[in-house]
């Protein structure tokens, strides 16, 4: 029976995965309280820049610093969408922290997935290829890669060059793009074009599939710093600032 979606994994497969994401979207925008906006030190001095130079009102300026935090949480978990459907391709499976993200089942291949191209610094870099040396090295038939979902040409070329001043290189390790990763497991030249086609449909096909009554909870950090500055008489800004800095010298003046 043919596959409605794309023919190098089964609809099954592809529709558990974008399940997996779907979750993912949930849990991210699924209530996003004053303590969770808080967690990474909100940076109020751009917030003010923000505000003043692109003529943003404090709780525009807010909501859109909530839905950047959520978008950095869903940024991750299109990597983990990626590997899953990788790891459904026949003879390949995902690592599951095991510290690769797809290996060929017979050990012919190990990967690390990267979602964009400029995720790493010098020290992730060197420490990467470090680490697919040694699967080069303990498993003689490999080819490890480090692959680049999104990446700024279509490439596979051995991963060598200088690294924090090191000269790093080896004979099965290599760098390669998106596209040409999803041909290499799949056997098919345009992989990732068809996942890309079929994506709008699979996934109103998948919305259509379950309950309607997955709510998502009204993000409630804005109302509840709201809540405070009707009892301090601050800004949105200086609520924000005094919370996440009060012990910093002179700002539990404000």
């Amino acid at each position: 029976m043919k596959n409605k979606y794309v023919d190098f994994i089964s609809d099954k497969h592809f529709l558990d995965c974008i399940a997996n994401l779907h979750f993912a979207y949930l849990k991210a925008k699924n209530n996003i309280t004053k303590k969770n906006f808080y967690t990474n030190k909100v940076d109020t001095i751009k917030l003010t820049f923000d505000s003043e130079f692109n003529t943003i009102d404090e709780e525009s300026l807010i909501q859109a610093e909530i839905l950047r935090q959520i978008d950095k949480s869903i940024n991750n978990s299109i990597g983990t969408f990626h590997e899953q459907i990788l790891g459904g391709i026949k003879g390949f499976e995902i690592g599951n922290l095991s510290g690769f993200d797809i290996k060929a089942t017979d050990d012919t291949l190990f990967a690390d997935i990267k979602n964009k191209h400029n995720t790493m610094n010098s020290s992730s870099a060197e420490a990467l290829f470090q680490k697919l040396s040694r699967y080069a090295d303990d498993y003689k038939k490999a080819k490890c890669y480090w692959v680049q979902i999104l990446a700024k040409n279509s490439f596979c070329e051995h991963w060598k060059g200088d690294i924090n001043g090191k000269e790093y290189s080896h004979s099965r390790v290599y760098k390669i793009s998106g596209d040409q990763f999803y041909a290499l497991l799949s056997g098919k030249e345009n992989a990732l074009f068809q996942l890309y086609k079929s994506l709008p449909v699979a996934v109103k096909d998948y919305l259509n599939s379950i309950e309607k009554n997955q709510s998502v909870k009204e993000n409630s950090a804005l109302e509840e710093i709201k809540k405070e500055t009707k009892i301090s008489k601050r800004t949105i800004i200086d609520q924000i600032t005094f919370e996440n800095y009060s012990y910093y010298l002179g700002f539990d003046k404000l």
